[in-house]
C-alpha cells in the first residue's frame, strides 16, 4: 500500500477541522486547497466570497496568479464529492455537543437568487430574484439552515432548475439532482 503524502498544515486549530476530511479526498493537491479555500474563507477580507478574495490576489490580475489558479482547479475540475464533504461537516457539527440541535432549535428553508448574464451557466434564465425584486436573468439557490439559541450553520444548498432548463420542459419528472458532485 502507497503511503499518503503529508500535506502542509493549515493555519492554529483549522488543521485539526481540515484533516477530518483528508480520507475524502485523493491527492495532496487537493487537501492543500481545501485547507487554502477553508483559510481564505476565515480570513477577514473584503471580497473572501470571491476566487481572487479568497486566494488573497488582486481581483482581475489576481485571477491568473498560481493561488487563485489552484483554487479555481479545486472547484471546478478537481474529483471529490461534495455530498460526502457534506456529510462529514453534518457528522461533525452534529456529533459535537456545542453544535448538536437543540429543542428549540428551527429549520429554515430559504432561496436565494443573484444575477447572471448569457444562458452557458446551468439553471440560468429569466426567473423571479428576490435580491432585485423581478424577474431578470439570474440563478436561484434553495438552501435549508439550523438555527437554535446558540448556533446556526447550512445544511444543504440546491440550484432550483426552471422548467425551461429541463429537457421536458414541464413535463420532466420530479427529481432531486447531485449539482454538488465534484466527480468527472
Amino acid at each position: 500500500m502507497t503511503r499518503r503524502v503529508p500535506c502542509p498544515p493549515a493555519p492554529g486549530l483549522l488543521e485539526d477541522y481540515a484533516a477530518q476530511f483528508d480520507d475524502q479526498f485523493a491527492s495532496v493537491a487537493q487537501r492543500r486547497a481545501l485547507r487554502e479555500y477553508l483559510h481564505g474563507l476565515l480570513l477577514q477580507r473584503e471580497r473572501n466570497k470571491t476566487l481572487t478574495g479568497l486566494a488573497g490576489t488582486e481581483p482581475v490580475l489576481g485571477a491568473q496568479a498560481p493561488p487563485a489558479q489552484r483554487l479555481q482547479w479545486f472547484l471546478s475540475e478537481a474529483a471529490w464529492e461534495a455530498e460526502a464533504i457534506t456529510a462529514r461537516r453534518l457528522d461533525l457539527l452534529i456529533g459535537d455537543p456545542a453544535t448538536r440541535p437543540q429543542d428549540g432549535g428551527v429549520l429554515i428553508i430559504d432561496e436565494t437568487g443573484d444575477r447572471k448574464d448569457g444562458t452557458q451557466t446551468a439553471h440560468v434564465a429569466p426567473q423571479y430574484l428576490g435580491s432585485v425584486g423581478k424577474i431578470a436573468n439570474g440563478i436561484v439557490s434553495v438552501t435549508s439552515l439550523w438555527a437554535d439559541e446558540d448556533v446556526y450553520y447550512p445544511l444543504h444548498v440546491l440550484p432550483y432548475t426552471p422548467a425551461k432548463r429541463l429537457a421536458k420542459g414541464m413535463d420532466n419528472p420530479p427529481s432531486v439532482p447531485s449539482p454538488n458532485s465534484r466527480s468527472s
